[in-house]
């Protein structure tokens, strides 16, 4: 949300050359965030930065949106509790909302960056499918451009100062985290850490429930320590993110498919059509009736 300016000691306070960037005001947002358009997925915030010398940020609580960052050119870091990264040209990282992270670009060679922060119901789940594919906060992307164009797209939307914007600036960013979640890829001979290991697993038994205490035992670690390096590196709790997969299952059955939504339930691993409704409704604001029914 506050992308303008580093707030390091060596901060550029007067932007960058060529810089352009669009926050939307925080009540258009809020009111964005109900309606069924944009509940989904909302940009709030995005920009550009060439040659961004001396741009960063440290974030010690995070922010209430999830990131994007795309460096086309130069390089930077980016830290969370996870590791610290080195940025290169063709990178993109995604930093989950409410997780402490810093970032800035190199002294020697500044980067620059196209961004955006954004929210909603599928956004923890997109940026979960993305770190599943790389392992991590950072993609390497196989071609950095089309995403790049993709947020130009987003930043002449936002401009436009109109709801027809925000519905259009949306669907330029679900191409491109799909784009990222299909090309992305991690660093050549890196080892899966013990949350990878487990995402693995949850994907592959999907819908079928795993108990924490199974999930930590399989990769050597106890139950609180799993919980918190599952969440740092997924976003949401193990419990959650195994319903995040039986929901996304949901959607796609809905979507395609004329199965009944008791038989979706038993597809997905709920025995109690009712309960599989409530869970629905729950995370997205719709019952699966309705879910289906907005389109037809």
């Amino acid at each position: 949300m506050d992308e303008v300016t580093a707030q390091a000691p060596e901060v550029r306070g007067d932007g960058f050359e060529g810089q352009r960037f669009y926050v939307v005001p925080r009540p258009v947002a809020r009111e964005a965030l109900q309606a069924p358009a944009t509940s989904r997925l909302l940009v709030t915030d995005a920009g550009f930065f060439p040659h961004a010398a001396r741009h960063g940020r440290e974030r010690t609580a995070g922010v209430g949106q999830h990131i994007l960052l795309v460096c086309a050119d130069g390089s930077g870091w980016c830290s969370t509790r996870e590791d610290r990264y080195e940025i290169q040209a063709g990178d993109a990282v995604l930093l989950q909302a409410g997780v402490p992270h810093a970032y800035g670009a190199s002294p020697d060679r500044p980067w620059t960056l196209w961004w955006f922060h954004f929210a909603g119901t599928d956004a923890a789940d997109l940026v979960a499918a993305a770190r599943a594919v790389a392992g991590g906060p950072v993609s390497h992307l196989r071609e950095h451009a089309p995403i790049a164009r993709l947020i130009a797209a987003i930043i002449d939307s936002l401009s436009s100062g109109t709801s027809g914007g925000l519905i259009s600036a949306s669907g330029a960013a679900w191409n491109a985290l799909a784009q990222i979640i299909a090309s992305g890829r991690r660093s050549p001979g890196s080892a899966l850490s013990p949350a990878e290991r487990a995402v693995e697993h949850l994907r592959a038994s999907a819908p079928h429930r795993t108990p924490v205490e199974d999930l930590a035992a399989m990769v050597g670690l106890s139950s609180s320590q799993f919980a918190a390096v599952f969440r740092e590196h997924a976003g949401v709790p193990p419990l959650r993110y195994q319903t995040n997969l039986r929901m996304a299952m949901a959607r796609d059955l809905l979507d395609g498919t004329d199965r009944s939504v008791a038989a979706v339930a038993q597809e997905c691993g709920y025995e109690d059509a009712l309960y599989f409704s409530r869970q629905f409704a729950r995370v997205h604001g719709l019952s699966p009736s309705a879910y289906r029914g907005r389109t037809r």
